[in-house]
């Protein structure tokens, strides 16, 4: 098949590009601080510690914020959702939407949030088929600054919340370094933070929305936006699935419908598959599911290392070994091998890149081959006869 009718046909054949490297996620901290304990009776006040009148405020503040939280629990629960102790201000939780139930898989596709104050709960549910949103307050008031804030963040973010900008002459130069064009980074929607020439802004979209956003230093240091949604790098390509990089890279080589995933590869793989709830690193794969069961053909691009072959691995058990085929790096010299497909582009070009990837073999295929040269190497050496 022809590069063209690669792009054109929707979707026979999808290019998967995987990273291997891992991010580095900013921490979501509580803004509350740690609050001491007091034990303390009016009948025995002489002889124990009186709390301070600020730890006395606290206290009191806390029981105020816990009854706000059961009423805010008790109102989403008239509308189906089972709340339990993990709904707590100021983190993102979980759960079963009532709407879908989850899909057939029945994962936890809804992402609840109850605001630090305890003023407000919103939700989301994160499969495309649904996509049930709402919020309850604790009154009838307006939105303040911290709930519009939040809005944001639970999937309305947008470029100017973010702070987004064309790339700059600094971040444009990296990648053509990297024989990724200037009309690939405008298609892609690659940007900038408003201020910083150092940092890169790969935006993830769904539908042409923005629901995502993960940061990249010159220096090769990533982090993603607080409530990004964990999804498939470039999914809107196969709407008609090493990092994103690569897919850019994939692209100068004339293969638009590719994507990367939004984590590193793991360590290892397993044979087995664990149970739905705990499948966590690979939630990204379920929530584009509808996209990837029409896919005929998928080919794997991770990198040429272990933890690259691991994440090949695992993509395989849960797309369908039958319907995966995975790409060869070729030698660089002797004894090497190039180790992704910026790699390739760099050094040998967009032409040697496009047949690389056409010649893509079936994955079991490769399992056989990589079994027997596994085998070989550690094959006993012959002592010739004396």
């Amino acid at each position: 098949m022809s590069v063209s009718s690669l792009c054109l046909y929707r979707p026979l054949i999808t290019v998967l590009f995987f990273s291997r490297r891992r991010l580095i996620s900013s921490s979501l901290s509580s803004s509350s601080p740690l609050v001491r304990v007091w034990s303390y009776s009016s009948s025995h006040s002489s002889n124990g510690p009186t709390p301070p009148p600020a730890i006395v405020e606290k206290m009191e503040e806390q029981t105020i914020g816990v009854a706000k939280v059961d009423t805010l629990k008790q109102k989403m629960e008239l509308l189906g959702i089972p709340c339990n102790d993990s709904c707590v201000p100021g983190r993102y939780t979980n759960l079963l939407c009532p709407k879908c139930n989850g899909g057939p898989s029945m994962e936890r596709s809804l992402s609840v949030h109850i605001v630090q104050k305890g003023d407000l709960a919103m939700w989301r549910c994160f499969r495309t088929d649904c996509s049930w949103g709402d919020q309850v307050y604790i009154d009838g008031r307006a939105a303040h600054n911290e709930v519009k804030k939040i809005v944001q963040f639970s999937g309305q973010m947008t470029e100017e919340s973010l702070r987004l900008e064309p790339p700059g002459e600094k971040v444009t130069a990296y990648f053509s370094e990297r024989m990724i064009s200037d009309e690939t980074l405008r298609r892609n929607a690659v940007m900038q933070r408003s201020g910083d020439k150092d940092t890169i802004a790969f935006t993830y979209k769904r539908n042409g929305l923005l629901v995502g956003c993960k940061f990249r230093s010159i220096e090769k240091r990533y982090w993603k936006e607080k409530g990004s949604e964990r999804t498939l790098y470039g999914i809107d390509d196969i709407n008609d699935v090493e990092g994103e990089i690569d897919k850019l890279s994939v692209e100068e080589a004339g293969f638009c419908n590719c994507v990367s995933v939004p984590d590193g590869a793991p360590g290892k793989s397993s044979n087995k598959l664990p149970p739905v709830e705990k499948d966590t690193r690979y939630q990204y794969l379920r929530s584009c599911k509808q996209l990837l069961d029409k896919v005929s053909r998928i080919i794997l691009a991770t990198d040429n290392d272990k933890p690259g072959q691991a994440l090949a691995r695992d993509i395989a058990l849960r797309l369908g070994m039958h319907r995966c085929w995975q790409v060869s790096w070729p030698k660089k010299d002797e004894s090497s091998y190039y180790k992704d497909a910026n790699e390739v582009l760099r050094h040998m070009g967009p032409d040697a890149l496009r047949k690389v990837i056409e010649n893509a073999k079936p994955y079991q295929l490769c399992i056989s081959d990589q079994v027997v040269e596994s085998s070989d190497k550690h094959k006993p050496e012959r002592i010739p006869a004396s």
